[in-house]
């Protein structure tokens, strides 16, 4: 039996994958509109629609967590976008009764979701504005306007939730932007730009903006330590196998660090994220490119680099780690993804073994 084939968004709701079932009619999924809960005829695993069809829907930023414990009683929470003919919005649905509530107002563009577990808050962007909504009040506050000449976006909340981060690009990498939307086409020319970038933060309660760090290059994927409210992580972005793509820098001390050096030509390393407990940096690693599959991680402190290799048909465009670190689950990839697997268009669960990881069905 292989995981399950399914993608994360179906019919416009987001989806929960049980165990296997007991009685219940297995269905063939996708393709056609499903019923609120139903048996995967491919895996026997039950799949349940956590949010209603009205309007689309989509989850968070791999990396980024959108869940809440719930108080006594209610169920946790889980935030997410949901668009329809009025606009965007971020909407709340407890995961218990799923029952779903609308978090924000209608923006005309909403971005950069972090969810604040301490302080309950939820903070995000519509268009030049930084706001942040307590999930039980609904009280919206305003957190920081950004000037008409520094247009940047946030995408990361440090560990005591104090600091928000995110990058800015210069005037040339804005330009080239605008001109040539398709990422094809702007890839590649951003990077060859050289246009300086900026890492900045911004002070949760004061709302004062700090610029930390500056580099002409392309300069993106900012995320905060789990647990070290001073360590943030980055990325130069560009095409992979030309960059040693993933950095750390201290926002207090200014000091950077680099996560992992390529080694051999054609090698890339990317789509790296933190584990629950901050101390490891996961990435994708091929050895070259679409030839030797790992998922890798560093040791925060040592360097020291763990490596689990894969079969091509299990690499994932992304992946994430379960909260005891014990599971790690990846969301597949299509024939004309990097891979270039043949049979790659599943859901997988992943048990680690020394190394390699043993798929789970």
């Amino acid at each position: 039996m292989k995981p399950t084939r399914l993608s994360l968004l179906l019919s416009g709701g987001l989806l929960l994958f049980g165990a296997t079932a007991g009685a219940q009619t297995k269905q063939e999924t996708g393709g056609k509109p499903m019923p609120a809960d139903w048996i995967d005829q491919d895996t026997g695993h039950k799949v349940v629609r956590l949010t209603p069809t009205d309007g689309g829907n989509g989850s968070f930023y791999f990396h980024n967590n959108p869940f809440l414990q719930g108080k006594a009683g209610e169920g946790d929470k889980m935030v997410y976008y949901h668009t329809d003919e009025r606009g965007k919005q971020l909407r709340l649905v407890n995961l218990k009764t799923r029952q779903v509530e609308p978090l924000s107002r209608y923006f005309a563009k909403v971005s950069g979701e972090i969810v604040a577990p301490k302080g309950r808050d939820v903070f995000y962007q519509a268009q030049d504005t930084v706001y942040a909504t307590n999930v039980d009040t609904k009280k919206t506050r305003r957190i920081y306007v950004f000037p008409k000449d520094f247009p940047g976006n946030i995408t990361s909340l440090n560990a005591n939730e104090t600091t928000i981060a995110g990058a800015l690009g210069g005037e040339e990498a804005r330009e080239i932007l605008r001109k040539y939307p398709a990422k094809s086409d702007f890839f590649n020319r951003i990077y060859d730009a050289k246009v300086e970038h900026i890492l900045f933060t911004i002070d949760t309660k004061t709302g004062k903006r700090t610029d930390i760090y500056k580099e002409n290059t392309w300069l993106g994927h900012v995320q905060f330590s789990p647990t070290d409210p001073d360590l943030l992580m980055y990325c130069h972005e560009g095409p992979w196998h030309k960059v040693d793509r993933i950095w750390h820098i201290n926002i207090k001390t200014k000091q950077n660090k680099l996560v992992h050096k390529r080694t051999v030509e054609g090698e890339i390393a990317g789509h790296e994220f933190f584990s629950p407990d901050g101390k490891t940096v996961w990435f994708d690693l091929q050895k070259p490119r679409s030839v030797t599959f790992y998922l890798a991680g560093a040791d925060v402190k040592t360097g020291k680099e763990k490596l689990y290799q894969m079969d091509r048909n299990e690499w994932s465009i992304h992946f994430n780690v379960s909260p005891d670190q014990k599971l790690f689950a990846g969301d597949g990839g299509d024939a004309g993804q990097v891979a270039k697997a043949p049979d790659g268009m599943w859901i997988y669960l992943f048990r680690p073994r020394a190394t390699s990881l043993s798929r789970s069905d």
